[in-house]
């Protein structure tokens, strides 16, 4: 085994005492490894490193690692070689702060209101609800409490577009509740606990990379559905997935470069040979950046009323029909 990197961690405990940790990452045989082992007094007691990683992907241990350098900074352990993580040691912004002050003093009540205000919004508008407002949103309106357009316009992300569509509905929401803050909100600097923000800041590190190992494990499932004949219906079982979601997800294999030709070819092997020319006729003539001209050209302006064609199953068809049309391209590019 070769040690790549070593790095020891430092954290001050009750007492002013100070305990160390060691983390390492190693290479043998082209299995990378990345552990953590915190030291104790006694050498009989030493424990067993804690193994974040191993595998031979260095994109997935470069994840898992930072993942677990966000983690154990964010329980007050600093690194005695720094930089570890991407601007780890940048100022806050002021951004960043109301954020931070959103999530950590949110009205909960109040925040179950919005929540439940913006399912009812995001099911009648027949959007997803994070388009409608994030939850970090909501959370600072509701440790703000807005009572004026104003004021809303003073949240991070609450723009022009947002107060003409839904300004009225959160201040209706808002109204009457009692606040102990006032706007505007230069005064968060100062009360926001320089502790618990360092400790906030890097749990959005921790959340960034936690993330980006899951969508790293999805993509290696996907792939081995794929490389199994396997299809939508099968992909949308073992993801828990929506059905545009799974679909999201094979664009982005396709842009990453991965073959899904045998994928589409069994997927719109289902769809009249008739209809697929249609869609490459409409591709070709109005492009491929939007979905809904090609839906109306090719099945009508009022498409989504036929009962017998769900709309969804249309949009699905002319996505895979999308990518279909994109790859025969870039082959002819490539040629």
């Amino acid at each position: 085994m070769h040690i790549v990197f070593l790095n020891t961690f430092e954290k001050a405990v009750e007492g002013g005492a100070v305990i160390g940790a060691q983390l390492t990452i190693s290479e043998e045989q082209g299995v990378w490894g990345v552990y953590w082992l915190e030291e104790t007094a006694a050498e009989a007691d030493k424990p067993e490193p804690e193994r974040w990683f191993e595998g031979t992907s260095w994109e997935e241990m470069m994840t898992a690692f930072r993942h677990g350098v966000a983690r154990m900074m964010g329980q007050g352990y600093s690194p005695i070689v720094d930089g570890l993580l991407e601007s780890e040691r940048s100022a806050g912004s002021y951004l960043t702060m109301l954020q931070c002050y959103g999530e950590l003093h949110a009205n909960e009540e109040l925040f179950q209101q919005l929540r439940e205000w913006r399912r009812k919004t995001a099911s009648a508008e027949k959007k997803s609800a994070y388009l409608i407002a994030t939850n970090r949103m909501l959370w600072m309106i509701s440790a703000f409490v807005p009572q004026t357009a104003e004021e809303l316009k003073q949240i991070p992300g609450w723009g022009k577009t947002k107060q003409e569509a839904y300004g009225e509905a959160i201040l209706a929401i808002t109204a009457g509740v009692e606040r102990t803050t006032a706007f505007p909100l230069d005064w968060v600097q100062e009360k926001l606990e320089s502790e618990q923000y360092t400790a906030w800041l890097y749990k959005q590190k921790e959340n960034k990379y936690k993330s980006m190992m899951d969508r790293q494990q999805e993509k290696k499932r996907m792939l081995t559905i794929l490389q199994q004949s396997g299809g939508l219906d099968q992909l949308q079982k073992e993801l828990s997935l929506p059905r545009r979601e799974v679909l999201l997800r094979i664009e982005q294999l396709e842009q990453d470069g991965y073959d899904i030709d045998p994928l589409l070819e069994r997927e719109l092997s289902a769809v009249p040979e008739g209809e697929r020319e249609e869609i490459w006729k409409a591709l070709s003539s109005i492009g491929d950046k939007y979905l809904k001209p090609v839906l109306h050209l090719v099945y009508g302006e009022d498409a989504a009323a036929q009962s017998d064609r769900p709309v969804e199953q249309l949009y699905e068809r002319l996505r895979l029909m999308r990518m279909s049309y994109r790859r025969k391209n870039q082959q002819n590019q490539a040629v």
